[in-house]
């Protein structure tokens, strides 16, 4: 058997999204020391860039506009959550006289191992294309929630260029807080455990006051977003507090139903779901680092919290924010009535059993092991038979991941949203993707967040011709569905799907193919 690799959770969320973007290489530097970060100028990064403001009700800012877009960078949505402000609800934004400068991201939220985060994160990006506000007509707003298994990455991360410049709209990425400043529950700390999603609540009213500065749309905002940020966005789904707040919903591989059984994100790992009750992660809260007052934790240094993500990652219902687990909510149907496009990569677990099997692949032994200690001898026999482990073990155990905890999960959500609202299902099917050079002999195939590049700009990752053409006819179709609600393209609702491949979009028996009657009874 490999080595166990437990990278699960956070910590792999984080690796990946540093093998796959460059993140630290692309994260821009904090000012030097004596340097007003706000007053750098605003055309010195982009050859041929020229400066431009725009007025929001916080007071103007200054970005830049280059290769044809208008981007503003680092614009606080509210308040630094320190001091007496961590574990609350976030505050109004600060405000300003003169002009903002709005060309560097703000810091990532704090999280381990990416020395410039910070508890002070509650900034958002603005990219629009140039024309911007003298416009006649108002863009449509696309917010995109970044994701990172609620523990890493940031907005900046993710560069809506391209977006932003074919498909028309105005784009804005988000941070939020992330791990145990973003999710931490305490008995004393009454409605807490969703911190994270209430600001991306603060986010979303942030757009609806200030999008039109920008050229765009707040009567028709998209909220999108992949993994834990497309969680993020089914959880807003289920939020009585988000009404109103989107008119769209894009989740990318974070059907609120996914869960994973033990061994599945790493071997040794325990069951994963997205949510946990509040009443649940409260009680991990009590005497957390020693502590037995909110002053005591609100003294602590962001290290010694961070500490405490292993135990808080996961959103809490039970609260104002999710007053129900958002599996619940779309069981009895009481979700906002937008419409929603949701789908999956075709090789999800591919990505976490090539970091699990770094030291070497798996045999069959190991593969016929994993899976009893999984789900028990019958079901392991039983899911034997119609995942044998054939010449390459390793694969194959990814396939009973991707089938078993990715699609199969969002094809039972699509089912209960179809309920009662538009739904357009996809499976992103490019087998040779950009992909990080994890495992020179495990073929990736279309992992977990493969489809990003397509969509956005990423660090060091670039497109060749033919990725470059299924990146347009993507952007294409993510837009027009952010502009009318549909995808366009003679797209049928569900329960088609539509599989996206370089050399053609066509339906596909998504549920056929990913054997989900027989995981409906054997999960």
């Amino acid at each position: 058997m490999p080595k166990r690799r437990s990278i699960a959770g956070a910590a792999l969320i984080a690796a990946l999204l540093v093998a796959v973007t460059g993140a630290d290489a692309v994260r821009t530097s904090p000012a030097p020391a004596g340097q007003d970060p706000y007053r750098q100028p605003a055309h010195g990064r982009h050859p041929g860039a020229r400066p431009h403001t725009a007025r929001t009700r916080q007071g103007r800012l200054e970005g830049v506009s280059a290769d044809g877009v208008t981007t503003y960078r680092g614009i606080p949505y509210a308040a630094p959550p320190v001091g007496a402000l961590r574990w609350r609800p976030p505050a109004a934004p600060p405000t300003w006289t003169g002009t903002r400068t709005a060309t560097e991201p703000g810091p990532a939220c704090a999280q381990p191992e990416v020395a410039d985060s910070a508890e002070d994160c509650l900034y958002l990006n603005v990219t629009t294309p140039a024309d911007g506000a003298g416009r006649a007509a108002a863009r449509p707003v696309v917010v995109w929630l970044h994701g990172g298994a609620f523990s890493s990455g940031s907005g900046d991360q993710y560069d809506a260029t391209r977006m932003a410049r074919q498909g028309d709209v105005t784009v804005v990425t988000v941070n939020s807080r992330l791990g145990a400043l973003g999710f931490f529950a305490h008995p004393d700390l009454p409605d807490s455990g969703a911190f994270g999603l209430q600001d991306q609540q603060a986010a979303l009213r942030w757009v609806r006051d200030n999008a039109a500065a920008f050229g765009g749309d707040p009567g028709n905002v998209t909220l999108m977003g992949e993994s834990s940020g497309g969680a993020s966005v089914c959880a807003q789904l289920a939020s009585p507090k988000a009404a109103g707040l989107f008119h769209r919903a894009v989740i990318q591989s974070g059907s609120c139903l996914q869960n994973w059984p033990k061994n599945t994100l790493a071997p040794g790992d325990p069951a994963a779901v997205y949510f946990a009750s509040r009443d649940e992660l409260a009680a991990k809260g009590r005497g957390a680092l020693g502590c037995h007052t909110l002053k005591c934790l609100r003294a602590k240094s962001v290290k010694d919290v961070l500490s405490l993500n292993g135990r808080f990652h996961q959103p809490a219902y039970g609260t104002s924010v999710l007053p129900e687990s958002p599996a619940r909510v779309l069981a009895v149907g009481n979700f906002h009535r937008v419409p929603v496009m949701q789908g999956n990569t075709r090789d999800e677990h591919r990505l976490f059993t090539a970091l699990f099997t770094l030291d070497g692949p798996m045999t069959a032994a190991d593969y016929r092991r994993l899976l009893t200690e999984t789900y028990g001898r019958r079901r392991a026999a039983r899911i034997a038979r119609v995942y044998p482990p054939g010449a390459t073990p390793t694969l194959t155990w990814a396939e009973v991941g991707t089938d078993r905890s990715w699609v199969c999960p969002t094809l039972a959500a699509d089912r209960l949203l179809a309920r009662h609202v538009p739904v357009y299902s996809y499976e992103f099917a490019d087998r040779h993707p950009p992909a990080p050079d994890l495992h020179p002999d495990f073929p990736l195939g279309a992992y977990h967040s493969a489809e990003l590049p397509y969509l956005f700009g990423m660090g060091d990752l670039r497109l060749d011709d033919g990725q470059s053409a299924l990146s347009r006819r993507m952007i294409a179709v993510w837009t027009t569905f952010a502009r009318t609600g549909a995808p366009g393209d003679d797209w049928p609702l569900f329960p088609h799907t539509r599989r996206l491949t370089r050399n053609k979009f066509s339906g596909v028996d998504a549920a056929a193919g990913h054997h989900c009657s027989f995981w409906s009874r054997n999960s």
